[in-house]
């Protein structure tokens, strides 16, 4: 049995809040690299080479790359033999995003109650944690810093079974279109197909902590990816929705197996500053 510590996982999260919004990835930044060589816009060019630079001013001078420093969000896949000791991974988690975001001076954005919005005194916290179980004794933890000018855009909707993949595309690329530049283009737009109601929505975030340009392993979703890729780019919306051939950096897509009389397909919308981080323990 692999032993690991409360004060390790708070060290590791604190280190990961702060490298998110620090650090933007390289899968990102090549992205936006190759984007560029196929703009046709010079104005999203120019846009696409700001991003570039506030990129690399973000990870030198070790500062935001924007100012929505977002929701923590984690999924934590924990080997059934590994064991957390000296308190709750919950907990463990939430004292790290604490601790990073207020030792990196990073934005708490996170209000207590959503209706009065009392405003929390947690540093943002609480986070949003989804734990998986795995095979081993490793524990491997996902963290996004989740924006919420892309969140704000995203969709859910239990389509009919009738409605089949052309309405699947149809629906995405509605939800892309009336998104517009609200979300922040260039996106990295999250698709999740079964599961139910709840089920899909994680399935559409849980694809954006895949690297940019990492296709399904499935091929029928892989060739989807694709496809969809191509009609969002050719929608016109463009870098900052200012016009040009890069509304989006990538499509994911997960899929599960779901109810004979439902077709739910959540979209989850992320914005240019796609926040993904990766610690083994």
């Amino acid at each position: 049995m692999k032993i690991i510590t409360y004060g390790e996982i708070v060290e590791q999260v604190a280190k990961m809040c702060q490298e998110a919004n620090f650090d933007l990835g390289q899968d990102v930044v090549e992205a936006f690299q190759t984007a560029l060589k196929s703009e046709n816009s010079e104005i999203g060019k120019d846009i696409l080479e700001q991003l570039i630079q506030n990129a690399d001013i973000a990870k030198s001078e070790r500062v935001p790359m924007c100012q929505d420093t977002g929701v923590s969000v984690f999924i934590v896949e924990i080997g059934q033999e590994c064991q957390v000791s000296g308190g709750s991974i919950y907990d463990a988690i939430n004292e790290g995003v604490k601790k990073g975001y207020e030792e990196g001076y990073l934005r708490h954005s996170i209000v207590d109650h959503p209706i009065t919005r009392e405003k929390s005194k947690g540093y943002n916290t609480p986070s949003i944690i989804h734990i998986e179980m795995i095979p081993g004794d490793e524990m491997i933890i996902h963290m996004s810093a989740k924006g919420c000018g892309s969140e704000n855009m995203s969709s859910l909707k239990m389509l009919k079974p009738s409605d089949g993949l052309q309405g699947i595309k149809k629906y995405i690329l509605e939800t892309v279109a009336k998104a517009g530049p609200n979300a922040c283009p260039p996106l990295v737009v999250g698709v999740g197909i079964g599961g139910n109601f709840e089920r899909c929505a994680y399935l559409a975030k849980k694809s954006l902590f895949r690297p940019i340009g990492h296709r399904s392993e499935r091929p029928e979703l892989a060739q989807l990816e694709n496809e969809l890729m191509e009609e969002i780019n050719k929608l016109g919306i463009g870098p900052q929705g200012m016009g040009g051939n890069t509304t989006a950096l990538d499509v994911k897509i997960e899929i599960e197996p779901c109810h004979i009389a439902a077709l739910p397909v959540a979209i989850n919308l992320n914005c240019h500053a796609s926040r993904h981080k990766e610690v083994r323990l």
